[in-house]
């Protein structure tokens, strides 16, 4: 499992960079999830590189 973190703004981001934000829950800096680290998930954080931080996190 990791956790994801929005750490920096949307603003000014190219429209799919927001959307893939969007497609994980991301709306604010500060938002939280945590999921499943897939292939998918994968791809996603490697677009957001720039704005999000990435966590390992333990399943509990």
């Amino acid at each position: 499992m990791i956790k994801i973190t929005l750490v920096r703004s949307l603003i000014g981001a190219k429209p799919k960079t927001v959307a893939t934000a969007k497609s994980l829950g991301l709306f604010k800096i500060g938002n939280s999830i945590t999921v499943a680290n897939g292939p998918e998930v994968a791809g996603k954080v490697r677009l957001l590189a720039h704005l999000v931080k990435v966590e390992t996190v333990e399943e509990a």
